[in-house]
């Protein structure tokens, strides 16, 4: 067990993190740019990168869903203390994966990263999950080709009439067989993907549907690479976890919590020990100011990574280059390709 001295140790080392110090002065090739909600930053600068976080959710559904819903102020004044924290534990960037008609609110985000310090980044895209309830009605009669030109557009125009551009693409789909329009959105993304190189992030319940994915997108000549399996923690068959991070695809154990870190490190530790450790992603899934529910809710905070999760990869046997791998380097390579 850690002493409350060694954990202190432990993490102001970790927060060295975000001074660069150790990262390769020039990749292989010139990667692209990540957009940030406040500009677009090299990739080798994003430092220690919670991959999968929320600020604010809202599961009203797409047909109602509106900025109207909520204070921004009380919301901001609600965030700002947790993202000032994990700035304290040494993170440098959070992936915000709230999409749009879900609550995606990027003069938020923007003034929530002038405020804390962090680089915030957005998304484009649709979550199909939860039975299409959060798809606008568009999602069900264009096509993919109109849903990819809405989505490149954004990455390239700006999100909600902002000049934000998104860093990423974050979809969601159901179980396998892929229904029509989750097999829709995917086309969607992979098209996207050709014309911008964002990466594809999928809330994907099982790895069933993961593999299914990782077909049509193969199908159109987009490598797995591009594609971020999220929630595979909830695939209880760790073989599927191997095949993906195989085939060249990200695997992303999220929902890092003080009850689920002891699964989710030896997650973590099968796939190092499949030589695969550079194929996994890790974050918490957490925050987040729920709309309608008063002052926002419960927020579940962004440190029990920093605070239990890191500690205890220590504690299984990895090393400080082995979490920097699955904060630095692989969020780098994910996000900027």
């Amino acid at each position: 067990m850690l002493t409350t001295t060694t954990r202190r140790e432990m993490i102001a080392a970790l927060a060295g993190f975000a001074t660069g110090l150790g990262m390769p002065a020039v990749l292989a090739r010139r990667p692209r740019q990540v957009q940030t909600v406040t500009g677009a930053v090299a990739p080798d600068r994003l430092g220690l990168t919670l991959m999968h976080e929320h600020v604010l959710v809202d599961f009203i559904g797409a047909d109602k869903v509106s900025v109207d819903r909520y204070d921004r102020d009380e919301a901001f004044r609600t965030i700002l203390p947790h993202l000032e924290r994990i700035r304290k534990h040494g993170c440098d960037t959070l992936v915000e994966c709230t999409p749009a008609y879900l609550g995606r609110d990027v003069t938020l985000l923007k003034r929530l990263a002038d405020a804390s310090g962090l680089n915030i980044i957005s998304n484009t895209g649709y979550y199909g999950a939860a039975n299409d309830k959060h798809l606008p009605a568009h999602a069900f009669t264009e096509t993919a080709e109109q849903l990819a030109a809405r989505w490149t557009r954004e990455s390239t125009a700006g999100i909600d009439g902002t000049a934000i551009k998104p860093g990423f693409m974050k979809i969601g789909v159901d179980t396998a067989p892929l229904s029509a329009v989750d097999e829709k959105l995917v086309r969607a993304a992979g098209l996207t993907h050709k014309a911008t190189g964002l990466p594809i992030a999928s809330h994907t319940a099982t790895g069933a549907a993961a593999l299914a994915e990782l077909a049509l997108l193969a199908a159109l000549g987009v490598p797995a690479s591009a594609f971020i399996w999220v929630h595979a923690q909830n695939e209880r068959d760790t073989s599927i976890h191997v095949r993906v991070a195989t085939a060249g695809a990200w695997v992303e154990f999220d929902g890092i919590s003080e009850t689920s870190a002891a699964r989710h490190v030896e997650l973590v530790r099968q796939l190092q020990v499949a030589k695969l450790l550079n194929r996994v992603l890790v974050s918490q899934d957490a925050g987040w100011y729920r709309v309608g529910e008063s002052g926002g809710g419960q927020f579940r905070g962004f440190d029990t990574l920093f605070t239990a999760f890191i500690p205890a990869l220590l504690e299984a046997g990895l090393t400080k280059d082995d979490v920097r791998v699955l904060l630095v380097d692989n969020p780098r390579r994910a996000l900027g390709g």
